[in-house]
């Protein structure tokens, strides 16, 4: 059984540069089967080779795969806009091999089984599980048994779409094996033009949180959407043995530790900074949370940054104690005001985000948000669009109001960095001006980049600074003229 993971050729958001990581999912999920005996393994990454798509499908005709598997899972490049490539290459690949099953999973796959499958007639299957889910289906393949009751997989089986039963989810992470990196061209990776080598790794799944906009609620079983809210980590001993790994093995010298919430537990954080400092693993690190994590993690800052960590990145989303319950942010304006406090005591670099495009944004709303935003002074600022995510509560609530038709979506806009539809106050060409404009005035303010420059800052943070300032006239040009540029 001859398994073939693709990563078609595509861009990176505006802000990011050059920015290319390896696809944890494959990784996850071909490390998985090789522990249970699938042997014959590869990874195309033609974003890491540059290959364009007619040539990509030249090269998967050679390999000649029994199957081949597409999707991700984490939203880092584009958002949304990855999909397209991914449904491209499918299609494609089908026309070129009948013969090959094509499979699919990850973001908004797991959580749109009969949905993609009726949409994408070139896809067979997808997976809603995680890694056995994947194993189950693989091993059916191989043995020809039938797929029509895996827990976790949706079919389509003679011409019609079977949904498997939900699987529980696995909480044990540990008992996972490390991430396959040696399929990918390690050496290739890079993230903001100049981190490299560069990989992005995850650490846990879920999130004890449950904010209304989050695109995370994408990646679940549609039946059963609160497993989302089953916060599931890895013990610090295993994210140090993988640290370790790309350090020794593959020379990584950067990571984005991509967990939405990775300083949830101060003890586990702490216990991974000791290790790392007694091991002496000299990768640096980013790290997101939320602004209630990182103050729990106050007194191990000092800690995180001795070990690596150079710039710490959290959403600030919308900026009034109405606002924030609204969105179930589950923070406090006090709290965001003290997360900025606290980093730039410890001089690491702040990344934080504000989010516009929610059913009661005004013009005047937005305006109070980039005013805050600008008065608490974050290093860099990232603003979002509104696009809601399968299985979250605005995307159930839009989708009940009739905004949303799945099968009309244009997924090269829907990458958080286009306005893609109207609210009650707003169009999206209103608030896609009031973006530009909020980006304009924050990246000109007199005084902030020589701050930032002249700062005792790592220099891959100030680095990342100069990235982002290049790609803000990009920016403007997706959210106010629609450009597309994934």
């Amino acid at each position: 059984m001859k398994v073939l993971f693709v990563s078609p050729k595509l861009g990176a958001w505006a802000t990011h540069g050059e920015h290319r990581a390896p696809n944890q999912l494959y990784a996850q999920w071909a490390a998985y089967i090789r522990q249970q005996g699938y042997e014959d393994l590869e990874v195309l990454d033609c974003k890491a080779w540059d290959i364009p798509m007619d040539a990509m499908v030249e090269e998967v005709k050679k390999k000649k795969p029994d199957a081949v598997v597409l999707g991700d899972m984490l939203h880092s490049y584009g958002g949304f806009a990855i999909l397209w490539y991914f449904n491209e290459t499918a299609s494609r690949i089908k026309h070129a091999l009948p013969q090959t099953r094509i499979i699919v999973g990850g973001l908004w796959y797991s959580s749109m089984p009969t949905e993609t499958l009726k949409q994408n007639p070139a896809i067979d299957y997808v997976v809603m599980g995680e890694e056995e889910a994947f194993c189950e289906l693989i091993d059916a393949l191989a043995k020809e048994k039938s797929t029509e009751a895996i827990p976790g997989v949706t079919s389509r089986i003679d011409g019609k779409v079977v949904l498997g039963p939900h699987r529980p989810l696995r909480m044990d992470l540990d008992s996972l094996p490390l991430p396959a990196y040696d399929l990918f061209p390690m050496d290739k990776y890079v993230g903001h033009t100049h981190w490299k080598p560069f990989v992005e790794m995850v650490t846990s799944r879920g999130c004890p949180s449950a904010c209304t906009f989050c695109y995370e609620w994408d990646q679940y079983d549609p039946r059963h959407p609160e497993d989302f809210l089953k916060w599931r980590a890895k013990s610090p001993e295993r994210v140090i043995e993988e640290l370790e790994l790309l350090h020794t093995k593959f020379g990584t010298k950067v990571v984005v530790i991509q967990d939405d919430n990775f300083n949830v537990n101060p003890d586990r954080v702490k216990r991974f900074c000791e290790l790392k400092k007694e091991r002496n693993i000299p990768v640096k690190w980013v790290s997101l949370g939320r602004a209630v994590d990182w103050i729990n993690c106050e007194k191990i800052l000092p800690l995180m940054k001795e070990t690596g960590m150079f710039i710490g990145v959290f959403g600030i989303e919308v900026t009034t104690p109405e606002e924030l319950k609204q969105i179930a942010k589950g923070i406090t304006v006090e709290q965001i005001q003290k997360t900025v406090e606290i980093l730039r005591a410890n001089d690491i670099a702040i990344v934080a985000d504000i989010m516009m495009g929610f059913d009661d944004d005004t013009e005047q709303r937005i305006k109070q948000r980039y005013e805050f935003t600008d008065k608490v002074d974050p290093d860099i600022l990232w603003i979002g669009y509104v696009t809601p995510a399968p299985n979250s509560p605005i995307w159930r609530q839009r989708v009940k109001r009739g905004e949303i038709d799945p099968s009309k979506i244009d997924f090269l806009k829907w990458d958080f960095l286009h306005p893609v539809m109207d609210t009650p106050h707003l169009t999206v060409d209103d608030y896609g001006r009031l973006g530009a404009w909020c980006m304009r005035e924050f990246y000109s303010k007199p005084g902030r980049i020589q701050r930032i420059m002249t700062s005792d800052f790592d220099e891959l943070a100030k680095l990342c600074f100069q990235d982002v300032m290049r790609g803000v006239s990009k920016w403007e040009e997706g959210a106010v003229k629609g450009e597309k540029h994934i």
